[in-house]
């Protein structure tokens, strides 16, 4: 299993009781889509070969393979278990996250394994952009992280903490008036779910071709509360090669006093696209593989673990003839697993 450490929690414990918790840009780089949830049960299964994470048995891809096979697609769905047999993030949707969540850390538990998740409902989220929604004002957000958090239980779980809301902060895009409040409700949601004795919370920082100079997200990153988080998010949703994600992140970590950091491979097997409009250089590119297999052996002692955070074939919003962001686009996977070593 993924074991978790304590963080250093109790200034910001203090300022969380003390604050009271229960009570258009262009598209730029990095923009990530909220997957939907589902009602289905997920039954135990076990991680992929030298990955403590936990894989969905009834994820878009796994029904699809079997809807493949059905259809004596036998060869695509050989490939597409490329992506099937791996684990991914959830993304639980919806104003009651809890049941999605209960659900797989249950399925999780039973493997042994640990269920990776993302909480992805920040107010004014996205900019009004692909994934815009989010909760309708600050306390409708807190109560939804307390249903998130609650739901986790004492499970192993792993939480990668709503992405682009930072990176959103930096760029502008985000209007100046929510900066304050957006930076304290995820200084909240930090120590909120770091209250939960195996969870481990790593808050998203962007990607290296989104904010170019990571000095500048250091301000905003300390005042979301990242001191109190396991570490930082890099890639999500995006195409960034390996080598360029660690070299932006020991320079982030460096000044941020040595933190850790996660990052998202799941799609940046052929890195990103290398021509064209940069603006929309994040959204459904062609020709992309996917990346390394999710693990915590990075052979890197500041990269806690790849993960695949932005789960392999769901669209990254309504460009290049995909569907609705976060909704399942077959060929696409499918185009992904081809273009991927074996493996």
């Amino acid at each position: 299993m993924f074991r978790p450490t304590r963080t250093r929690t109790s200034a910001a414990l203090a300022a969380f009781a003390a604050l009271g918790l229960a009570a258009g840009c262009s598209p730029p780089p990095g923009a990530g889509p909220a997957s939907l949830a589902r009602e289905t049960r997920a039954p135990a299964s076990p991680a992929a070969a030298g990955s403590p994470f936990w894989i969905d048995p009834a994820s878009p891809a796994t029904r699809q393979v079997r809807a493949w096979e059905r259809q004596g697609r036998g060869d695509d769905a050989r490939l597409l278990r490329r992506i099937a047999d791996r684990p991914a993030a959830l993304w639980p949707a919806g104003d009651h996250p809890g049941p999605r969540i209960r659900e797989a850390t249950r399925a999780a538990a039973r493997a042994g394994s640990t269920a990776v998740f993302v909480a992805y409902d920040i107010p004014h989220r996205d900019c009004g952009q692909h994934s815009a929604g989010g909760a309708p004002d600050a306390n409708a957000y807190r109560d939804w992280v307390e249903r998130f958090a609650r739901a986790l239980g004492d499970s192993d779980a792993l939480v990668v903490l709503e992405p682009d809301a930072v990176a959103h902060v930096v760029d502008g895009c985000t209007p100046a008036e929510y900066h304050a409040e957006r930076e304290l409700l995820l200084a909240e949601a930090i120590v909120r779910l770091k209250r939960q004795p195996h969870t481990r919370v790593y808050l998203d920082a962007g990607n290296p071709a989104w904010i170019e100079e990571p000095e500048k997200l250091v301000g905003p990153l300390g005042r979301a509360g990242v001191a109190d988080a396991d570490g930082f998010a890099l890639n999500v949703s995006n195409f960034e090669t390996d080598d360029t994600i660690k070299e932006y992140g020991r320079r982030l970590s460096a000044a941020l006093g040595g933190k850790h950091f996660v990052m998202d491979t799941s799609r940046n097997g052929n890195g990103p696209l290398p021509d064209g409009d940069r603006a929309q250089a994040w959204c459904n590119p062609p020709g992309r593989a996917l990346g390394a297999a999710p693990t915590t052996d990075t052979g890197d002692p500041l990269v806690d673990a790849y993960l695949w955070i932005k789960r392999p074939g769901e669209s990254d919003g309504r460009c290049r003839g995909g569907p609705a962001a976060g909704q399942w686009w077959a060929e696409y996977a499918l185009g992904l697993a081809r273009n991927s070593a074996p493996g």
